[in-house]
């Protein structure tokens, strides 16, 4: 049996991830591909109880950067441990929203957190493992949380400071620009285009995985 993918939807709020993993479920269904989604941080019971820790706005004491920080790589551990390597194995497909280029760009640039500190504990919980292929949304941080504060209550992180957007947006910017293995999708275009961009990087990425 060959072992599976690991597709990847990354992006700020509002940039349509939802329904961007809807099109790839739908793309990997056409052809006949087995499949599981993950999302992060969460995915496995104990790594929803972590993202309960990261996301609540109802903390009695503040939570400190660093504890988001280790927080988000402790559930991701678990979630690659106990659900992704296991689906891999069995010749699935992993469809996740989220991975450790979340980490990079909302710890990394929107919190500030050095470069070798995050490759330090990526390579402790994650020991080099990395997406097949990232499909990055790109959109703007003032449309994207416009569009998440219409949909109802915000979460403790997505009610941070617009400043703190912008960075996140900048190293996503960043970080795509420099690996090949991410692919950028402008996610302000109508959504018809988008979705049409995405289930192409989808259909591209399997012609060349069937090719190898």
């Amino acid at each position: 049996m060959s072992t599976g993918k690991f597709i990847v939807i990354e992006g700020m709020e509002g940039a349509g991830k939802s329904s961007a993993i809807a099109v790839i479920e739908n793309t990997l269904n056409k052809q006949g591909i087995d499949y599981v989604n993950t999302r992060e941080p969460g995915g496995t019971p104990l790594a929803e109880s972590l993202r309960d820790m990261v996301k609540s706005v109802d903390h009695q004491e503040k939570l400190t950067v660093e504890t988001e920080l280790l927080l988000m790589y402790a559930s991701r551990s678990q979630l690659l441990a106990n659900k992704i390597l296991p689906a891999l194995a069995a010749g699935k497909w992993v469809i996740g929203d989220r991975h450790d280029l979340s980490s990079r760009a909302y710890q990394g640039g929107g919190r500030g957190f050095d470069e070798k500190i995050m490759n330090t504990i990526a390579d402790i919980t994650l020991k080099g493992f990395r997406p097949d292929i990232t499909l990055y949304l790109d959109i703007d941080p003032h449309i994207g949380l416009s569009r998440a504060k219409a949909r109802g209550d915000l979460d403790r992180i997505e009610l941070e400071q617009m400043e703190f957007f912008i960075r996140v947006h900048n190293k996503y910017r960043e970080l795509a620009a420099q690996d090949t293995s991410i692919v950028t999708v402008d996610a302000a275009q109508a959504m018809l285009q988008v979705h049409q961009d995405i289930e192409q990087a989808v259909i591209e990425f399997i012609t060349k995985t069937d090719l190898d």
